[in-house]
């Protein structure tokens, strides 16, 4: 099938060589509004450079398009995307509020046109390994959980362009880096009904906050802590995801949580639990994220069924980001 690229930034890079990567994947157009940075993707994939959306979506031989552009623009970029009758794949976060997610997702339906929002962590084979032992029933009732992403953003990286930061375009720590381990504790954990948070922004320069803390309380009764930063001096220090359950406390973590940090689960011999962390710690990262997500998609529209990460899966974590902010902003919890 073939690509298009809409936003030629940083993260582009990761769609162009995903979309390389992939058997009878061609990436054919890409677009930006400036010309230099389409450049090494003309150069490199021999992609059509447009600055015009519109002429791009005329393409017909286009059929999947890939939109890396500032969060703040993701909205109407994907819904005329969608009245071009072409699928989607978006960056996340999905959009900067409800209401734009929800034309996002009401023009995909309305044009027939699938939708999948890129959090790629869910690919990680100790990210799916853990999935498979929580499906399989082995944690028994689910007591609590502890969700963190303690990294470096420094100064240098919000200043890279006007809209990091920003309240309108970005979003903090919450929006941009901790997403997509949010995105991983609803996976895990269901449905949220109740939120608390405070936040700051203590180190950096921006309008969004680089220092959160809160509390969920889930459908379940299950409840869940959440810390995340950008202000942790020199590097990354720690994303992890912790499942407290009646029959078993499983942590995942190391500096962008790709390791079994601590596994113990009834039943769950020693030997057995060895031979599962040394295939994880093999080859942690696995086939990349984005690959993996495009990949689906290419099954998706062939098999005409539901990308494994839909609009709705990137609507939940937006509702949790925004029920945090709601709530650090009035001091009071928050009913989702």
């Amino acid at each position: 099938m073939n690509f298009a690229i809409i936003g030629c930034g940083f993260i582009a890079k990761k769609h162009a060589a995903a979309i390389e990567n992939i058997e009878n994947a061609k990436l054919v157009a890409v677009c930006d509004k400036y010309g230099e940075a389409m450049k090494p993707y003309v150069k490199q994939y021999g992609a059509e450079p447009y600055s015009d959306l519109g002429e791009l979506l005329k393409d017909d031989s286009i059929d999947i398009v890939c939109i890396c552009t500032p969060s703040g623009l993701h909205a109407p970029i994907a819904e005329q995307v969608a009245k071009a009758k072409k699928h989607i794949v978006l960056e996340k976060p999905i959009a900067m509020t409800m209401e734009e997610t929800d034309k996002i997702i009401k023009a995909s339906e309305e044009n027939d046109v699938k939708l999948a929002v890129v959090h790629p962590n869910r690919f990680r084979p100790v990210v799916q390994e853990l999935r498979a032992i929580m499906d399989s029933g082995a944690f028994g009732k689910l007591s609590h959980a502890s969700c963190i992403v303690n990294w470096n953003r420094n100064q240098e990286y919000y200043d890279q362009a006007p809209w990091r930061g920003t309240k309108e375009h970005d979003g903090g720590v919450l929006m941009n880096q901790a997403i997509h381990n949010l995105d991983l504790l609803l996976w895990f954990m269901g449905r949220p009904e109740e939120v608390f948070s405070m936040e700051a922004t203590r180190l950096r320069k921006i309008e969004a906050e680089d220092v959160s803390t809160g509390v969920v309380r889930f459908e379940s009764g299950a409840l869940a802590t959440i810390q995340a930063s950008t202000t942790v001096y020199p590097r990354n220090y720690e994303e992890s995801i912790t499942i407290f359950g009646e029959k078993g406390t499983v942590k995942i973590g190391g500096a962008n949580a790709l390791y079994f940090e601590h596994v113990e689960i009834e039943g769950f011999k020693e030997e057995q639990i060895k031979t599962m962390k040394e295939k994880i710690e093999s080859d942690p990262w696995g086939i990349p994220g984005h690959q993996r997500i495009l990949s689906d998609m290419i099954q998706a529209v062939k098999e005409n069924r539901e990308p494994a990460i839909t609009g709705r899966d990137g609507r939940n974590a937006l509702e949790l980001v925004l029920g945090f902010y709601e709530s650090a902003n009035t001091n009071k919890p928050i009913q989702l």
